[in-house]
């Protein structure tokens, strides 16, 4: 009775939560860990008893889920949502008198089930459409900030966590463990272009008056940044460079810029900040300031230099822009019920912070729109649905031009946004301008279709 008193009354999630805390036997002694599942109720994750008594943790859907949802073994620990959520699961909700009878007959209560924000199906179709690439996904709400799904490349088998334990700790060339989403850490390329753009229209209330002529390169402080597959695009604003994703524009663009106000432009927008996360992420990198050189500034103005983010950065910014310019507070929970279905916790959406403000989120939208109405992501158009965003081929060789990483970032139905979408392919040998951008058109014609 003791176990029942102290299980109800203290209730210190960050102390259970710990790894550190030798109490979790005990709690684990006395309940069975809850499920996960995603937000129809399909299991993610359950615990499964032997005739023995033996439990162990089980995942229906193998790799599917494996970073997001993560895993939990006695000796190896515990990431992902079963870690965030471990509380949760190691509390059990179940009816008092149940809990009383369960314990005079030495018998476990059932934790509560952590209901996600995850869809199953379109989990599925992201990491479909990513296929046997390294690189990443993420699908979110553009009003809620709920996180539909979150594919990693490669997965792994958290049923298989303990025999393969070895193998994928010595993996680096493919760092299975590593969830790229939150935590991969990437030259961002052209999708960078937004974060120089709303910079020009903060420093130029005359920005629509931009006007450039690409020759195909542009060179300064002798460095010359051409453009990619030496296209010339001939007269352009602001709109067609953003749309075309010109570099010797954008570049230009950056050698006009108050570097100091740059850099707060970017800072407004989480570089060199926190995120909001639950999970484990890299922090994102800017690193321009008043001595940096004629090249380097070039060369972060159109997304490359020393200038790292996260797909799931660039998906919380994506996102604002989606919402008016207010980011909401990404979540993975939607709620926590007892094993009967009975709710007992509820996450609901709520504001972040304001990234920028409602006038430039609609010229940055207008931007995005452009680039699949007329520019670079000219294949997600004509579809059931519309879409706004912005194409990127980010450099990711010091000895040859041609490895590239693939960028996508947009949302969904331009004048009442529904879903934004975030996809990175690592390692090409050519062009993989387009490559995440057809991916991301599979995504959606999953989830639309």
């Amino acid at each position: 009775m003791g176990y029942i008193v102290y299980f109800t009354i203290v209730r210190a999630s960050t102390f259970v939560n710990s790894p550190y805390n030798q109490r979790q036997e005990a709690f684990a002694k006395n309940v069975v860990r809850g499920n996960i599942t995603d937000r129809y109720g399909n299991i993610l994750a359950q615990t499964q008893t032997a005739d023995d008594g033996t439990e162990t943790r089980y995942y229906p859907y193998g790799s599917l889920f494996s970073h997001v949802v993560g895993y939990s073994n006695p000796d190896l620990g515990r990431t992902g949502l079963e870690s965030v959520e471990n509380f949760e699961l190691l509390t059990s909700n179940a009816f008092f008198v149940e809990k009383i009878q369960n314990e005079f007959d030495g018998s476990k209560n059932q934790g509560d089930t952590v209901v996600t924000t995850l869809d199953a199906d379109l989990q599925q179709a992201a990491s479909d459409a990513l296929g046997d690439y390294k690189g990443a996904a993420i699908v979110m709400e553009a009003d809620t900030g709920k996180i539909l799904a979150m594919v990693s490349k490669p997965e792994f088998d958290p049923n298989e966590i303990e025999s393969d334990w070895d193998t994928l700790n010595t993996d680096t060339e493919n760092s299975p463990l590593l969830n790229r989403a939150t935590s991969g850490s990437y030259a961002p390329g052209s999708v960078f272009k937004i974060v120089t753009a709303l910079a020009y229209i903060r420093q130029y209330s005359n920005y629509s008056d931009y006007q450039y002529d690409c020759t195909g390169s542009i060179t300064a402080g002798g460095t010359t940044i051409p453009c990619a597959g030496g296209a010339v695009h001939g007269h352009e604003d602001l709109r067609s460079s953003f749309a075309n994703s010109c570099n010797s524009s954008f570049a230009n663009i950056g050698l006009q810029l108050d570097i100091p106000k740059y850099r707060e432009t970017a800072e407004d927008l989480l570089f060199n900040k926190k995120l909001p996360s639950v999970l484990d992420y890299t922090k994102s990198s800017f690193v321009l300031d008043q001595d940096s050189q004629t090249s380097e500034i070039m060369m972060t103005a159109m997304g490359q230099g020393r200038t790292t983010m996260s797909p799931y950065h660039m998906a919380l910014i994506t996102q604002s822009i989606a919402n008016g310019g207010v980011l909401m507070e990404p979540y993975l929970v939607d709620s926590v019920t007892n094993y009967t279905g009975t709710e007992v916790r509820r996450n609901v959406p709520k504001s972040y912070a304001r990234l920028m403000t409602s006038d430039e989120a609609a010229q940055l939208t207008d931007y995005m729109s452009a680039v699949v109405q007329e520019g670079t992501g000219s294949v997600l158009s004509g579809r059931s649905y519309t879409v706004a965003g912005k194409t990127g081929t980010a450099e990711y060789s010091s000895e040859s031009s041609d490895r590239t990483h693939s960028w996508f970032t947009g949302f969904t139905n331009v004048d009442n946004p529904e879903l934004v979408i975030t996809v990175i392919t690592e390692g090409s040998d050519g062009s993989a301008g387009g490559r995440a951008v057809s991916i991301a058109g599979t995504i959606l014609d999953s989830y639309y279709n």
